[in-house]
């Protein structure tokens, strides 16, 4: 089967995205993943190709500006020349046509339109509150302003903007009429003057006679760029395998349901993507809320100067837009926030959370938000999340990339394409980075643009590879142990890798630890695994649990309080260095777990 055009054009459907079909083709190939043939599929449809696109990590609504006029004053003029500049700076407009009228009620169509927007510019003309149409549409948009926190842009076109918010000139003539047609105190009219007088008051922009059009359609556009950079917070530069993800996550929040407050927690390993995941997810669903909130790094803001209190104003101050509001201490604060939070719809993001009183501070109980509020906590603790009474159905854990995600996060951040590397020296990167976004990308610097035979030295000696970013982003996890729990990691880190759970709960039994709490803190922590009656860890935790012993004494193996190496142990006793401590070892045991 052959289409026309280059190959590089063909489409083909792997892991849920549309990739480029020979890149797959080599991936795999790169993988050696067995007996895989590369099948030409069929030509996606253009419908296909539609449905990819539009499910996007953006997942952009249909139209970025809801543009709201009356037809006959500025179509093929100062609105045709609006709608233009806003299509040429990447931004999409919906414009209503006569043809979709019926008669003077507003269409299904255009109220989701409406909806489904992220800002609103209306243009203020002399005929405007002259159309029935007209006023219906700002009705849904001062709605979709107090509800969905819509932007809302006045452009007040060849009228004076007291002539609208005092509803004067040809706005006391227009709206004359509609009360003649309708009844003064009809409720069609009480909401169409409540919009007028509203929205009239917003600041906009006044286009006269001594206006350059020109220079005031750039500040439009500047303006709602910097309205839409203050809202968009910064992810990751190379996005990779996050797509899925926050679908995944948008499915477990139930968005649509608006009759409850929902807390879900993002549990997983330090560096393995879960802040990454939960800035892409903020900025994907933000905009269904009247206020949101993202904290973070709580841990790290609470070492420096800020306090819980400090961070309660700071919450505060971004959901209820910028107004300056002190929080209290204790009970008060607390009571403060419900108060203030308890009627609106907000979505709050706490990011890296590791006590409970920071929980207890900041989203104590679902009853201090409004109705379809939802609350994401981002942790290393699984325990964090149960204790704060988090169903385990509404606990995502985030796990290492899939191969070949892993493959092109590296290669992006390698400059693979740019430098020529045997296949098997890329493989072993991926081997010893396990997925781990944080170590791919550590590795992928470090090694870019360097030779084959330094790649090769690198991974030759792993002491090589700069370990301390990784090692950091694990540190925290371990330090917050008790002593127990740290003998316990530290000696499956060793010894452990691998064999099956019964086993090592027996020796470690055996030894006056208590197994059964310290293996489960440890699977809460995300520091080991527990994978089919067996305990295991990723190889980059295993690699600092061992660089914690060697700092024990760094160049005097035999005072260490673990041998794991068998070069090390053979050096140590050939020397008669061993200085025995209160730690009791099973030497029969140790010699199979030898590293030679």
């Amino acid at each position: 089967m052959s289409f026309p055009g280059s190959h590089s054009q063909v489409l083909y459907l792997v892991g849920g995205q549309w990739s480029s079909l020979p890149f797959k083709i080599s991936l795999l190939q790169h993988l050696h993943f067995p007996k895989f043939q590369a099948i030409t599929p069929a030509p996606p449809s253009f419908c296909q190709i539609l449905m990819a696109s539009s499910s996007s990590l953006k997942h952009k609504k249909d139209y970025d500006i809801f543009l709201t006029f009356r037809g006959i004053d500025i179509r093929k003029s100062f609105l045709s020349h609006l709608d233009t500049a806003l299509k040429q700076n990447g931004l999409s407009t919906y414009i209503d046509s006569k043809e979709m009228r019926k008669g003077e009620e507003i269409r299904p169509a255009l109220m989701k339109a409406i909806e489904e927007s992220h800002f609103a510019i209306i243009i203020f003309s002399k005929n405007y509150a002259s159309s029935q149409w007209c006023l219906e549409e700002l009705v849904k948009i001062k709605e979709c302003k107090v509800r969905k926190d819509m932007i809302v842009l006045p452009v007040f076109y060849k009228v004076e903007p007291r002539e609208v918010k005092k509803m004067v000139g040809s706005y006391g003539r227009a709206m004359a009429m509609q009360e003649s047609k309708f009844g003064k105190y009809s409720k069609k009219v009480t909401r169409w003057r409540k919009a007028l007088s509203d929205i009239g008051n917003l600041c906009g922009w006044h286009l006269n006679d001594e206006v350059v059009e020109a220079e005031l359609i750039k500040e439009i556009v500047d303006n709602i760029f910097m309205q839409l950079e203050r809202r968009r917070l910064h992810v990751a530069k190379h996005l990779v395998g996050i797509h899925p993800r926050v679908i995944e996550l948008n499915s477990m929040l139930k968005l649509k349901s608006d009759d409850c407050v929902r807390m879900i927690g993002l549990w997983g390993l330090g560096g393995i993507g879960k802040t990454t995941l939960g800035l892409a997810l903020h900025n994907n669903i933000s905009r269904q809320f009247v206020g949101s909130c993202f904290l973070l790094d709580i841990r790290k803001a609470l070492e420096g100067p800020k306090d819980l209190v400090a961070l309660q104003e700071q919450l505060l101050n971004e959901i209820l837009k910028g107004e300056r509001l002190a929080a209290s201490y204790g009970h008060r604060g607390i009571h403060s926030m419900q108060d203030r939070l308890c009627r609106k719809k907000v979505l709050l993001v706490l990011d890296n959370v590791t006590e409970q009183e920071q929980l207890d501070a900041l989203a104590g109980k679902p009853e201090w938000f409004g109705e379809g509020s939802r609350i994401i906590i981002i942790t290393r603790d699984k325990h964090l999340l149960t204790s704060h009474g988090i169903d385990e159905d509404y606990i995502y854990e985030v796990k290492p990339l899939e191969n070949y995600d892993a493959f092109e996060l590296f290669t992006r951040e390698a400059f693979l394409s740019r430098n020529n590397i045997r296949r098997d020296l890329v493989n072993r990167v991926l081997h010893y980075a396990n997925g781990h976004p944080l170590a791919l990308t550590v590795l992928g610097h470090f090694l870019r643009r360097r030779s084959e035979r330094e790649w090769e030295s690198t991974l030759n000696n792993l002491a090589n590879i700069p370990r301390k970013i990784i090692n950091d982003a694990f540190q925290w996890s371990y330090v917050g142990l008790d002593n127990d729990a740290k003998e316990i990691f530290l000696d499956i880190a060793c010894f452990f890798m691998g064999h099956s759970k019964e086993y090592i709960m027996k020796v470690l039994d055996s030894h006056d630890f208590d197994p059964v709490i310290g293996v489960k803190v440890l699977v809460e922590k995300s520091l080991i695994i527990e994978e089919r009656e067996t305990l295991r860890m990723c190889n980059l935790i295993q690699l600092m649990a061992m660089d914690i012993i060697r700092q024990e004494y760094p160049n005097d193996p035999g005072r260490r309080s673990r041998l794991w190496l068998f070069d090390d142990f053979r050096s140590v006793l050939s020397r008669h260095l061993v200085r025995f401590a209160s730690v009791d070892i099973d030497f029969a045991l140790l010699i199979f777990n030898f590293v030679y």
